[in-house]
C-alpha cells in the first residue's frame, strides 16, 4: 500500500507542475479528498511552483454573485451617494489561481457563471447600472471534500479541469518534495507557447478518448494542452509518444466510461487488391507508401490507450466492468444516495429570490438591501425629499419589488432495502458471502447516513427481519441470526418490497432494491410448490416492480449464473450482475461500484 501512496502522491505533483506551466490552458485540477496533511502539503508544493506574485484567490462555498463577479458596492454606495464598483474573485484572479472550497457543494447558477467566465477569459459586468468587462484568464484549483462517489463536482464544472488527484489513501510516509523549482516551471511556461504537437500525436490522444468512451470534445483538447505542457517541461519543441501517453494517464483516465476493447479485435486485415486493380501504369499504391507511418500511428495510440486503461481508478474499473456485463440494461447506475428539492421553509441555505415574507419564507436582508439601493436616489426625488436627514442618516426605502427571500436545497434520505434469498438452495451456494456482504454494505449506509431494511425470503413467504433504521447494531443482529431452508418464494419477496419502497416513497424518501439470489424461484404467490409456477409468478412480480419505477440491482449470487436470473432482472428493469466467484468483500465493492 505504500508503495500506491507513493504512485499517486508522484502523480499529484506532476499535475501540479503541468498546472503550473498553462494554469488557464488545461483548466486546473480538482483535489479529491478532506482538508488534512497531505492536502495542506499538495497545496504548498503547488504554491511554490508560482511566483510569489501570483494571485491565488479563496472561493467560499457560499459566495454570492456580486463577490464573485463584482458589482455594486453597496456600504460604498450608500455612504457617497453615487455608484460604487466593486471588484470580484473572478477578475482578481486574473492571471492566477482561483480556489474554490468545497466544490461539491457548488450551485449550479454559480458553477454556470465560472464556467462562462472560464470560456470567454473575462467579466462582463451588466447589472446594477453597470455596463464593464474585465480580463479573467485563471485556473482553477477546486477542492472536493465530498465522503461518497455521488458528491463530487459538478460536471459542467470538472469537464473544463484537466486533471483530477485523490488523496484519500496517501500517508504521511508518502508525502516527498517536488522535483521540479519555481525556475523550472517559469522556463518551461516561455517555451510553452512554440511547442508543436504532431498530428499522429493529436489522432492517437482523441482516439484514446474515444476508446475509453470519453466523448466531449474539450476532453481531447485538454490532453493535447497538458502533453505540450509535458515537452516543455522537458525542454522540447515538439510532444513526444511519451508525453501523449502522460497526458492520456492523467487526463482521460478518470474521464472514462467504458472499458477499451482489445486491440487483437479490432484489427482487419488489409485487402488492397480492388485498390492496386484500379491503379494506372507507374502509380505507386498510396496504401503501401503510406504503410510504415499507419503502422507507427496505430503502435502510438495502442500505447496511449494502454496507459491510460492502466490510470483508470479502481473504483471506476470496478463501475466500468459491471457495465460491461449488461450494457443495454435499462436502468441506469443507481445515482445519488441522496435527491436535492429546493424550497423556502428548511434545508441547506443556496441563494435568494424575490418573494414575500407574508408566505412563511425568511427574509433575505442583504439582498433586500443590495436590490434597493441603486434606486434611493431616485426614490428621494419621486417622494419630495421626505426622507431626508433626520439626525440619525439618511433612511432607506424599500419597496415590495425589493424583497428577497432565502431559498434552501433539502435532500432527501435514501433507503437501500436489501433482498436476501435465505432458501435452502442458498444456503447450500453462499449464504454466509451473502451475509457478510450485506454487513460491509450496510456499514457503508451507516456511514451515509442512509437507512436500511432487511427482507428476507425462505419456504413461503417474504420476512421483514430489519424495519427502515439507521441502527448497525440492529442491521447485524437480524442477519446473524437469519435461518436458511426451505424453497425460493421470490415473487411475494419481490411483491413484498414493491410494498415497502413505495411506502417509503409515499414519504418523501428515495428506496433502491438490492435482490441478492440465485433467482430459482419455486413457490408461487399462494405458497404452492413448482417451479413452472414460481417463475410464472415471479415474472409477473418482477413486472411490477419495473412498472412502479423503483431503481433496484440484481446480484446473481448462484455458482453457475444463468438465464433465469437474466430474464428477471430485465423484466424488473434492473442492472443485473453476476457474481459466481466473489467473496463478501468482492461482492461489496461490486454492488457499492454498481451504486455509486
Amino acid at each position: 500500500m505504500k508503495g500506491a501512496g507513493q504512485d499517486l502522491w508522484n502523480d499529484a505533483l506532476r499535475a501540479a507542475a503541468l498546472f503550473a506551466v498553462c494554469p488557464a490552458a488545461v483548466g486546473g485540477v480538482v483535489v479529491r479528498g478532506a482538508a488534512g496533511p497531505a492536502r495542506d502539503r499538495w497545496v504548498k508544493e503547488t504554491r511554490a511552483l508560482f511566483e510569489p506574485s501570483t494571485a491565488f484567490c479563496r472561493m467560499p462555498l457560499h459566495t454570492d454573485d456580486s463577490r464573485l463577479l463584482g458589482g455594486l458596492d453597496l456600504a460604498a454606495t450608500l455612504r457617497r451617494g453615487c455608484r460604487v464598483v466593486e471588484r470580484g474573485l473572478l477578475a482578481s484572479a486574473d492571471g492566477g489561481v482561483l480556489m474554490v472550497s468545497m466544490a461539491e457543494r457548488i450551485e449550479a447558477n454559480r458553477v454556470g457563471r465560472i464556467c462562462q467566465v472560464m470560456d470567454r477569459g473575462q467579466v462582463v459586468l451588466e447589472r446594477d447600472g453597470i455596463g464593464q468587462s474585465m480580463p479573467a484568464r485563471f485556473g482553477v484549483i477546486a477542492f472536493d471534500e465530498g465522503q461518497d462517489a455521488d458528491e463530487r463536482a459538478p460536471a459542467a464544472f470538472s469537464d473544463r479541469l484537466a486533471f483530477q488527484i485523490d488523496l484519500t489513501g496517501i500517508a504521511l510516509s508518502d508525502l516527498s518534495a517536488a522535483a521540479l523549482s519555481a525556475a523550472d516551471i517559469a522556463s518551461a511556461r516561455a517555451r510553452f507557447a512554440r511547442v508543436e504537437i504532431p498530428e499522429s500525436i493529436r489522432q492517437a490522444l482523441c482516439a484514446t478518448a474515444l476508446a475509453l468512451g470519453v466523448w466531449p470534445l474539450r476532453a481531447s483538447w485538454l490532453a493535447c494542452q497538458v502533453a505540450r505542457a509535458c515537452a516543455a517541461l522537458d525542454g522540447r519543441d515538439e510532444v513526444a509518444e511519451s508525453d501523449a501517453a502522460l497526458a492520456g494517464r492523467l487526463v482521460l483516465a478518470h474521464r472514462a466510461t467504458c472499458l477499451p476493447e482489445s486491440a487483437a479485435e479490432d484489427e482487419q486485415p488489409l485487402d488492397n487488391s480492388d485498390a492496386e486493380s484500379e491503379l494506372q501504369p507507374g502509380d505507386e499504391p498510396s496504401d503501401l507508401r503510406d504503410e510504415d507511418e499507419i503502422n507507427q500511428a496505430d503502435g502510438t495510440e495502442e500505447r496511449v490507450i494502454a496507459s491510460a486503461r492502466a490510470a483508470i481508478p479502481a473504483d471506476l474499473l470496478a463501475r466500468l466492468r459491471v457495465a460491461a456485463t449488461n450494457p443495454k440494461s435499462p436502468t441506469a447506475t443507481l445515482g445519488a444516495t441522496e435527491s436535492r428539492r429546493p424550497g423556502l421553509m428548511g434545508g441547506r441555505p443556496a441563494s435568494a429570490l424575490r418573494g414575500d415574507a407574508k408566505s412563511g419564507a425568511r427574509l433575505h436582508l442583504i439582498e433586500t438591501l443590495r436590490a434597493a439601493a441603486p434606486w434611493q436616489v431616485l426614490r428621494r426625488r419621486e417622494a419630495g425629499n421626505r426622507h431626508a436627514k433626520d439626525g440619525k442618516g439618511i433612511r432607506i426605502e424599500v419597496r415590495r419589488e425589493d424583497f428577497r427571500v432565502r431559498r434552501y436545497v433539502s435532500r432527501t434520505q435514501t433507503t437501500t432495502i436489501f433482498l436476501v434469498d435465505a432458501s435452502g438452495s442458498a444456503a447450500l451456494h453462499r449464504l454466509a458471502e451473502t451475509k457478510g456482504a450485506v454487513e460491509l454494505l450496510l456499514a457503508q449506509c451507516y456511514i451515509r447516513r442512509d437507512q436500511v431494511a432487511v427482507l428476507a425470503f425462505r419456504q413461503e413467504k417474504a420476512e421483514l427481519l430489519l424495519p427502515p433504521t439507521r441502527s448497525l447494531t440492529r442491521a447485524k443482529r437480524s442477519l446473524a441470526g437469519m435461518p436458511a431452508s426451505g424453497g425460493t418464494p421470490l415473487a411475494a419477496a419481490l411483491d413484498a418490497a414493491t410494498l415497502l419502497a413505495d411506502g417509503i416513497r409515499r414519504k418523501g424518501g428515495m428506496p433502491i432494491i438490492v435482490v441478492l439470489s440465485d433467482g430459482r424461484a419455486n413457490v408461487a404467490r399462494d405458497g404452492t410448490r413448482g417451479r413452472e409456477a414460481g417463475q410464472r409468478d415471479a415474472m409477473a412480480a418482477a413486472v411490477g416492480l419495473r412498472l412502479a419505477g423503483i431503481t433496484s440491482l440484481f446480484v446473481d449470487t448462484s455458482p453457475n449464473p444463468s438465464g433465469v436470473a437474466t430474464s428477471i432482472a430485465e423484466q424488473m428493469g434492473a442492472q443485473y450482475l453476476p457474481l459466481p466467484y466473489a467473496d463478501a468483500i468482492g461482492l461489496s465493492d461490486a454492488v457499492r461500484a454498481v451504486s455509486a
